[in-house]
């Protein structure tokens, strides 16, 4: 049960969960500082939203009620450049985000391979401005006293799918600057993340077109793909409680329409594996990724 709501804990609100397996759930929280990485960009500002916090549950950097979305760069050195570029979406039911798990460890390891990353900070719905409320109502809703005053949204918010768009265009206009091709830049994204990738690829906008995109352990139903699909990596596991039905709708639905797909069903790895969960074949699922983006040439030949 504790891997289901690893990084996006907010999740748990749509997953039906035992008594027993409530009465085991023992909760944490820890008031964290905002973490500054140099060379943050500010793409938008959000309008009515609560006090921005950040803070750790079970150990793990979380930030709620997202005032302006940022986007923050991991450059990769000058020698192992590939000038590929990859925005980086975190998960967490559109409630927070799952910063760091999902966000900074991911773009450092995009970056240590050569790949250029970008963390998508992006906005999400607001929740209590109060800590005590918020933690107080986190905590009955996962122990199964009673229902949150807040819960997360069927699809993705227009704000989130702006903010995706709007990092899209910015990296792609300081293509030169950020020394990659602004033609292999994509976009990756984990579990509410996943839907904002996979929203962005279906809204198929002129100027925010990903080049590719990896929407990892979201959800698996079919869609209606733009025409000339971008290529698609799928992970998920098959002990995801909450997006493995058996379904494989969106990988049929994308090959139909003529897109290029790569999809890895793990034995184990529940949901919210994020870099790879120890004990499981996904401790490697970023190595193939990253396979998958040099045989689709999107890595430049650094032999």
């Amino acid at each position: 049960m504790k891997k289901a709501i690893l990084g996006a804990f907010f999740i748990i609100a749509g997953v039906a969960t035992s008594a027993s397996a409530q009465e085991n759930i023992v909760l944490k929280f820890e008031d964290s500082q905002r973490i500054d990485y140099p060379g943050e960009i500010v793409l938008g500002t959000g309008k009515g939203q609560p006090k921005e916090e950040w803070f750790r549950e079970s150990g793990r950097l979380q930030v709620r009620n997202i005032e302006n979305a940022t986007i923050t760069p991991f450059l990769p050195t000058k020698a192992a450049n590939t000038g590929a570029a990859v925005i980086v979406a975190p998960g967490g039911a559109f409630l927070g985000l799952a910063i760091e798990e999902e966000g900074y460890r991911v773009a450092r390891w995009l970056s240590d391979h050569g790949i250029a990353a970008f963390v998508l900070k992006y906005r999400v719905l607001p929740t209590p401005a109060d800590p005590a409320t918020f933690r107080r109502e986190v905590s009955d809703m996962r122990t199964g006293k009673r229902p949150a005053s807040f819960r997360p949204p069927e699809k993705t918010p227009s704000d989130a799918l702006a903010d995706a768009q709007a990092a899209l265009r910015h990296v792609r206009s300081n293509a030169a600057l950020y020394s990659v091709n602004p033609n292999r830049v994509g976009m990756m994204g984990f579990s509410a993340g996943a839907y904002t990738t996979l929203s962005l690829a279906l809204a198929n906008a002129a100027d925010a077109r990903p080049d590719f995109i990896a929407p990892i352990y979201g959800k698996q139903d079919a869609v209606m793909p733009p025409a000339n699909p971008t290529p698609l990596y799928i992970a998920l596991a098959t002990n995801d409680p909450l997006f493995w039905k058996g379904s494989t709708g969106l990988v049929e639905s994308w090959g139909k329409a003529g897109g290029s797909v790569e999809f890895h069903l793990y034995q184990n790895g529940g949901h919210g594996f994020g870099l790879g969960e120890a004990g499981t074949t996904t401790v490697d699922w970023m190595e193939g990724f990253r396979r998958w983006l040099e045989v689709n040439g999107f890595l430049r030949d650094t032999q």
